[in-house]
């Protein structure tokens, strides 16, 4: 009997580990009062009777947003923070921008799989596996390609061609989040210790103090 129950607990610790995900909607309509102080897992509910069209809907995806930063690229995300409507629905997109060889640096959406569709130009992307493989799955895209970056792992995109390029991603989350490694990393608040990431990578420290400055 005590193995039996041994066993049950965990075979449900595993399956709670396993499986995480958006909470599932038990109502035809949740919109988020994004303008609410209750915090909970998500968003409260405005009452459903005062839900409008524009509580589901956005503009603007069509317009370029040319990329001005240092990696060259410009993501146009739309999520529960832009369409509140998208509250306990799962999903999400974005539009990305990329100059001419610019990149969608490593990073990674903790909360949701990404699924990428070129719309014009070529990237070559890809994302790695965890540890210890450590595997790196990569391929080059075409206008029209679509590509699967699992939930939780490190991936980018680069722009290969001397045009500029443009994607659109959706994702299985309303608040998919994204940790840009470099900035995580080299670009929090307080610092981590130079010491610390000078072991990590295998560096001299004043090499970790030089990319420290650069975020």
């Amino acid at each position: 009997m005590a193995r039996n129950i041994l066993v049950i607990v965990l075979l449900s610790l595993a399956a709670s580990l396993t499986f995480a995900s958006d909470p599932s909607p038990l109502q035809d309509l949740c919109v988020a009062d994004l303008n609410s102080n209750v915090r909970v897992n998500g968003f409260v509910c405005k009452d459903p009777k005062l839900a409008m069209a524009n509580d589901f809907f956005f503009t603007g995806l069509n317009r370029v947003r040319i990329p001005t930063n240092a990696v060259g690229s410009n993501v146009t995300a739309v999520n529960v923070n832009q369409i509140p409507g998208l509250n306990t629905l799962g999903i999400s997109i974005v539009r990305i921008d990329y100059a001419p060889y610019g990149q969608n640096p490593p990073h990674t959406h903790p909360r949701a799989t990404e699924i990428l569709t070129v719309l014009k130009g070529c990237l070559f992307v890809g994302f790695v596996t965890s540890n210890p493989e450590n595997r790196l799955i990569s391929k080059v895209l075409l206008e029209g390609d679509v590509f699967v970056f699992p939930v939780g792992l490190i991936h980018f995109q680069f722009n290969v061609g001397n045009t500029s390029a443009v994607a659109t991603a959706a994702l299985s989350s309303q608040n998919p989040g994204v940790i840009t490694v470099a900035n995580t990393v080299f670009g929090s608040k307080p610092k981590i210790s130079a010491g610390i990431l000078a072991r990590a990578f295998q560096v001299e420290k004043k090499i970790v103090e030089l990319i420290q400055s650069k975020f």
